[in-house]
């Protein structure tokens, strides 16, 4: 099953599944210490789950959280980011993390991901 990611402020496509896709709302969201923070992503397509990474200066990619679309079950990293929460809009097809007391750390690339419904074939 292919993932497809894209960056929450640089627009970044690893992959792209006819009918689906993922896009940040916003290519830049300001951060300002000790406040609450949503970061949203647009997904399309049929999904069984949505990601949330982080990758600071010169690291690989880090998972901080996911939700299964269905049935909305989250899965944290180990060990979890405290400050983090993940929900997931069905109609209008979004996913947000939330991160509350915002702090300098937080200002970093941000990743969005998807993980499409397998389809299968008889």
């Amino acid at each position: 099953v292919p993932w497809i990611l894209c960056a929450k402020y640089v627009y970044l496509f690893t992959g792209k599944t006819t009918g689906y896709g993922i896009r940040p709302d916003k290519n830049t969201t300001v951060l300002m210490e000790d406040t609450n923070i949503t970061l949203s992503c647009i997904y399309e397509g049929s999904i069984d789950s949505l990601y949330w990474y982080q990758q600071k200066p010169g690291s690989r990619p880090e998972f901080l959280i996911m939700i299964d679309e269905a049935s909305q079950y989250v899965t944290k990293a180990n060990p979890p980011y405290p400050r983090l929460s993940i929900k997931v809009d069905k109609v209008q097809k979004r996913v947000h993390l939330e991160i509350s007391s915002a702090a300098v750390m937080d200002s970093t690339m941000h990743y969005c991901a998807l993980r499409p419904t397998r389809q299968r074939y008889w």
